[in-house]
């Protein structure tokens, strides 16, 4: 038995499937999870000592590589000074007025631990200031766990074939209304049928819990513009795309600016921090200000708003998103010629650092089409990859991210690896 095996064996006696976040179940895919025991740059190690050319990295916040040096030294600095004060630290404040800088239509910021927590506050902030209940979002965006947001929601639920979730009250689930991504029209039908109780239109302006999927610009300028008319929030949750495809988001390149901003992932440098903020004048209705309360024991937390802060300094590094759009433009097209030599029926699309795989001939557009892809070919394609040292989100409905320290050489290599799985599906 591998170490890999005896540890998930392991870990289902004390852990409810072995894992502490389904999106690292392989349940999806078939066989054992990998336990990771360490990384550096592109690359991590199993508890078998098989090395990986990673393509998760840590679900999007590696963007500068895995241990880069910098942001380590700059963890061991504020660990060496204590690990929690809840108290204040200037660090946090460090940390607000470089994604105010960074991201513009961000007028003040409160920071939080994960990215539900920044989506369900967020959330909470809009109806507070509306004075409305409904909340839209589109079928398979995920924006956490929060009750009402697991309605026909992405991710793990997605890979499980589920798109709710049990222990959800109809109640709670009622405020939450669910359209259909990119489609405008349905969009003016429920403002034109509701518009004055609609709080919030929450949406990720690059969905990458369904896989990769780009909005369409006509669908961000319609809804900008229906929530202007109808006094509701355009929320955009770019935890996995905000710092990941622009350095200001995807909302600067769209040009589209949105009343509020949820981030995660990559502001935190692999430690758990998120954020959500927008207008000052609805800012200002938090807690201590105003009556919307939101707290957290370890918010802004210091050790990690020091990994977070150190990423956001190698970011802005000149020529930074240039090379990792260009890598990662790179492997997807590697990958589209090494099926089109087999005859695969295949298609891939990247935006700055995200990339998605598709089993189908053309890259989707919409919820549907995603859902029509060869989802059993996805999983041959995985394990091939897999048993080769390559290592892609394990489902068909995650997109893939690419890191600063994937070279020229990582990014060859991985294309041969696929030729070579694609050869064994038509073998």
């Amino acid at each position: 038995m591998s170490h890999n095996d005896s540890l998930f064996a392991r870990a289902q006696r004390s852990t409810p499937g072995g894992v502490n976040s389904p999106v690292r179940a392989f349940r999806s895919v078939g066989g054992t999870p990998r336990f990771i025991t360490r990384a550096e740059g592109p690359y991590f190690w199993d508890a078998d000592g098989k090395r990986y050319i990673d393509y998760i990295g840590s679900w999007g916040p590696a963007i500068v590589g895995h241990a880069h040096p910098e942001v380590i030294k700059a963890v061991q600095a504020a660990a060496a000074n204590g690990l929690s004060f809840g108290a204040p630290t200037e660090g946090e404040i460090l940390m607000a007025e470089e994604i105010c800088k960074l991201v513009p239509s961000i007028e003040m910021v409160r920071l939080v631990s994960s990215g539900t927590e920044a989506a369900m506050s967020a959330l909470r902030l809009a109806r507070g200031v509306t004075g409305r209940d409904t909340v839209i979002k589109f079928e398979g965006c995920y924006h956490g766990h929060a009750d009402s947001m697991l309605v026909k929601a992405g991710s793990g639920l997605l890979t499980f074939g589920n798109p709710t979730s049990s222990g959800v009250p109809a109640d709670f689930a009622k405020h939450t209304m669910v359209l259909d991504y990119n489609d405008s029209a349905q969009l003016e039908d429920a403002f034109h049928q509701m518009g004055d109780r609609i709080a919030a239109v929450i949406v990720e302006p690059v969905a990458g819990n369904m896989n990769l999927l780009r909005a369409t610009s006509e669908f961000l300028q319609t809804m900008r513009r229906l929530c202007t008319q109808h006094g509701a929030v355009l929320m955009f949750d770019e935890v996995m795309s905000g710092f990941r495809v622009a350095l200001g988001g995807a909302q600067s390149l769209y040009g589209i600016q949105p009343d509020m901003t949820v981030l995660g992932k990559v502001i935190g440098g692999g430690l758990p921090v998120a954020a959500f903020g927008g207008r000052a004048d609805m800012m200002k209705h938090l807690a201590p200000l105003g009556s919307v309360y939101q707290a957290g024991t370890l918010s802004g937390n210091p050790v990690a708003v020091a990994a977070g802060m150190s990423t956001l300094k190698i970011i802005q590094q000149p020529g930074f998103y240039e090379k990792l759009g260009t890598q990662t433009r790179k492997l997807v097209d590697g990958l589209s010629a090494a099926a089109k030599d087999v005859g695969e029926a295949f298609s891939a699309d990247a935006i700055g650092g995200m990339f998605g795989i598709y089993f189908s001939e053309h890259v989707p557009e919409n919820y549907a089409q995603i859902m029509a892809g060869n989802k059993e070919r996805f999983n041959q394609f995985f394990h091939a990859m897999l048993d080769d040292g390559v290592y892609l989100a394990p489902s068909a409905f995650e997109a893939g991210f690419v890191s600063a320290m994937h070279s020229d050489a990582v990014i060859d290599e991985t294309i041969s690896v696929a030729r070579s799985a694609f050869a064994k599906l038509h073998s």
